[in-house]
């Protein structure tokens, strides 16, 4: 079928997109959820200030103020379209899973801390070596979900310009109406394609956060 090989140009663009947008809200999710933690205030409330912006408000206009208003506000140029695709929905998902972080640091156990205490454990090696890896555990479920949201977000790019699955389905659709069930039905089933490792690594991270509430 002729729209398959056509909606299949723009699966580089979704799958680059995808990639780079996950790492970019991993790191933010870790930077903003251990800053919220902070002893500093000032530290706190500039995060909060973050989280809350980029939770509060939608990611479309998030997208098209990178894109549009911060050019012609500032003459900043934060790069390619591909760029402020991913700077985007990093920074969006970022501010989500940043409170995954800070909630699963928080539920680990008080007693291990200061049990570590005890054993004349640093701060720092109590977070490393105590702390952190079982919060790590409870973080993968949720992390697992908001990938496979953070793949659905990326249709979003071809709003800029970007040539992806959809961008390449929509020029089908603009120039043969009648294939549009088709075009739609293929660009499901490449998103589902996507996804289903994806699903099957959140599985996993379930799987994973089980055993460590288990065994502590």
């Amino acid at each position: 079928m002729e729209v398959i090989p056509q909606v299949a140009k723009g699966l580089q663009v979704t799958i680059t997109v995808l990639l780079a947008s996950a790492l970019l809200a991993y790191l933010l999710a870790f930077v903003a959820g251990l800053s919220k933690l902070s002893n500093n205030v000032l530290i706190r409330k500039a995060t909060g200030v973050y989280v809350e912006i980029f939770r509060g408000t939608s990611l479309i206009v998030q997208l098209f103020w990178l894109y549009y208003a911060i050019p012609m506000l500032f003459g900043i140029q934060l790069g390619t379209n591909w760029w402020i695709g991913v700077i985007a929905i990093g920074l969006n998902y970022g501010a989500y899973l940043s409170e995954v972080v800070r909630s699963s640091i928080v539920a680990v156990d008080k007693g291990q801390s200061e049990a570590a205490t005890a054993l004349n454990m640093s701060s720092f090696q109590r977070m490393r070596l105590i702390i952190f890896p079982q919060a790590v555990r409870m973080m993968l479920p949720e992390f697992g979900n908001y990938t496979i949201l953070i793949l659905k977000s990326t249709s979003l790019v071809s709003l800029i310009g970007l040539h992806d699955v959809l961008y390449y389905g929509d020029i089908i659709r603009s120039t043969n109406a009648s294939a549009t069930p088709i075009v739609y039905g293929v660009i499901l089933v490449f998103y589902f394609i996507l996804a289903l490792p994806l699903i099957w690594m959140t599985r996993k991270g379930e799987a994973i956060a089980k055993k460590g509430a288990a065994s502590s």
